[in-house]
């Protein structure tokens, strides 16, 4: 007996030493430090408040790769042992710094992918933006708008994300409304011209705005292929009915159920369903997602399936969180089910109002202005310390986003 118990105490070492070594290397590949303190500057005392900033864009071959459609604050409360998700819709309209002075502003899920290539916006201010860290921009825009400091990130892709849930055994969510959606992308086929090539290469000069000659060509060629009419119109407009393969239809029914990797994406990915659809549906389905991520990661059986989740993330995860401030995560994972849960997703039902830019895009701004978030930063408070009531829902008619 006693010999037994010597080799599985030997056993039992090993594999914390195993893990502890996969956390190294994952941590190794994911780390973005951010700016070192500047010298003479004080060290920040002890907090126990903190705001982190998750960001899910579409990597793979996507158009946009680094746009990220998913952004969510976490705000954390290690002394009240409390925690809110907050949604920040993709088409907040955001002020960017420049190096001019000049305003421009940009829907807010750009800014990521904006700040890591600044060579595409030369007017950048890369100084605001930091050297270091590629999501300092990010969290300092993110800050000015919810009223939080953003203390770090955690940027993720989804192919990623579609493969750590299958490793995690797939997810229970319950689903609170029945939703189709016939719009929904296929992975691959962005640019598949569902075998009209032919006609394709025809109509293409013809996409754009044309000139008086090309216009007469235009209609010289409908002319002699009026069956080419169809494909010109819908090819910009309305590319589901042009290129059908490039799209799948969706269904989930109302109730709880498993999902795979490639379920959950489509489920907290869907935007365009009639009965569930657009951005601020999308959000709420996204914070379903990471609650149910969330249960199965605190499940007796996630430690045994740790290896293969971290050598899985370790190549589309990047974070700047420090080796201390990992530490002090860790410290509360075991406290993690005491934790009271909510969240909240900022839309036109309570601090958002939609509009078009000038150059008639679809955004969301304050409901007090352009950049005047006071309000927000109100509501978002308020939710933090449980104060009711918070701004009522109001209905408004809004721009459709179609875009």
């Amino acid at each position: 007996m006693k010999k037994l118990l010597i080799i599985l105490a030997g056993l039992i070492t090993a594999a914390i030493f195993f893990y502890f070594l996969k956390f190294k290397q994952f941590y190794q590949y994911i780390y973005t430090p951010i700016p070192t303190m500047l010298f003479g500057e004080k060290p920040k005392p002890a907090k126990n408040q903190f705001s982190v900033l998750l960001l899910g864009y579409a990597g793979s071959n996507h158009a946009g790769t680094y746009l990220t459609d998913t952004m969510i604050v976490m705000h954390v409360d290690t002394k009240k042992k409390k925690a809110l998700m907050i949604s920040l819709p993709r088409d907040i309209w955001v002020k960017l710094p420049t190096k001019s002075g000049e305003d421009f502003h940009s829907k807010i899920n750009t800014i990521y992918e904006t700040e890591l290539f600044p060579n595409d916006f030369p007017d950048l201010n890369t100084k605001l933006a930091g050297t270091k860290s590629d999501a300092e921009l990010t969290k300092f825009i993110v800050g000015q708008l919810t009223g939080l400091e953003i203390d770090n990130y955690v940027s993720i892709d989804f192919a990623s994300f579609t493969k750590a849930i299958d490793i995690l055994g797939g997810v229970e969510v319950d689903v609170l409304k029945a939703f189709d959606d016939e719009k929904y992308p296929v992975e691959g086929k962005e640019r598949d011209l569902c075998g009209k090539e032919e006609q394709f290469k025809l109509v293409e000069p013809y996409l754009n705005e044309v000139d008086a000659t090309q216009s007469a060509d235009k209609e010289k060629l409908l002319k002699e292929k009026p069956e080419l009419d169809e494909l010109l119109r819908y090819a910009t407009e309305s590319p589901h009915l042009a290129f059908p393969c490039r799209y799948e239809k969706i269904h989930f029914d109302a109730g709880s159920q498993r999902m795979d990797g490639a379920t959950a994406l489509k489920f907290s990915r869907s935007r365009q369903s009639p009965q569930d659809g657009g951005d601020f549906a999308r959000a709420k389905r996204q914070q379903q997602i990471l609650e149910a991520v969330r249960s199965k990661v605190l499940s007796v059986g996630f430690v045994a399936k740790l290896p293969s989740l971290l050598d899985e993330m370790k190549n589309h995860v990047k974070t700047d969180a420090s080796p201390d401030q990992i530490k002090k995560f860790l410290k509360e994972a075991p406290s993690a089910k005491e934790y009271r849960l909510t969240s909240i997703v900022l839309s036109d039902q309570n601090v958002l109002t939609a509009d078009r830019s000038d150059n008639g895009q679809y955004i969301l701004t304050p409901e007090e202005g352009i950049d005047n978030w006071k309000n927000v930063q109100k509501f978002i408070k308020n939710n933090i310390e449980g104060i009711t009531p918070t701004p009522s829902p109001t209905q408004k008619t809004a721009p459709t986003n179609d875009l």
